[in-house]
């Protein structure tokens, strides 16, 4: 009996380390019928909102704010389309015009069209309708891409250098989700 109070005991150990550091993060995972491949670096963060469809964490060094991808898709509708997100993604920021520091790009891959977006300044955080925080030096990147199923929206937010250092994984990463 005492073996089996001391396996239980271990089984409850391992249990609670795995709800605490989640799941093993997957390498690839599908939104709105799109294939995304995570890069390495980046983790895996289990989403509690119904309207993240994926959820990443990019590592910024010890001490520092860490980054987060998330990913949205409303189906076929769109969301409201790519110029209605586009507005939004910017209006987001205390900084308006050139002082924003914006830039939005459309690139062509494989027959597909995706809309990168990059902005940098005073972000407000928060839900939409909610209190916001403004985070000062906050970069956010966002890709638009389209996909038979509806479009997909994927916003990374975090420090200014992060973002500039995470850049091209983040578009590679929507580039490679155009079969």
């Amino acid at each position: 009996m005492h073996f089996l109070s001391r396996l239980l005991a271990f089984g409850l150990l391992v249990a609670g380390f795995v709800t605490a550091h989640g799941a093993e993060a997957p390498a690839s995972f599908a939104v709105g019928g799109l294939n995304f491949k995570r890069p390495q670096a980046w983790g895996w963060v289990e989403s509690t909102s119904a309207m993240r469809k994926a959820q990443l964490s990019v590592p910024a060094g010890e001490g520092k704010t860490a980054g987060e991808v998330v990913f949205f898709h409303f189906g076929p509708s769109n969301g409201g389309g790519v110029k209605a997100n586009v507005a939004r993604w910017l209006g987001q920021f205390d900084e308006k015009g050139e002082a924003l520091k914006s830039k939005v790009e459309e690139v062509a891959v494989r027959g597909q069209t995706i809309t990168f977006v990059r902005a940098q300044g005073t972000y407000q955080s928060g839900m939409p309708g909610g209190p916001k925080t403004p985070v000062p030096d906050t970069m956010l990147l966002g890709a638009i891409i389209p996909g038979a199923e509806g479009a997909v929206f994927v916003r990374f937010t975090g420090p200014s250098v992060l973002g500039a250092a995470s850049e091209a994984a983040f578009r590679k990463m929507a580039e490679d989700a155009i079969p």
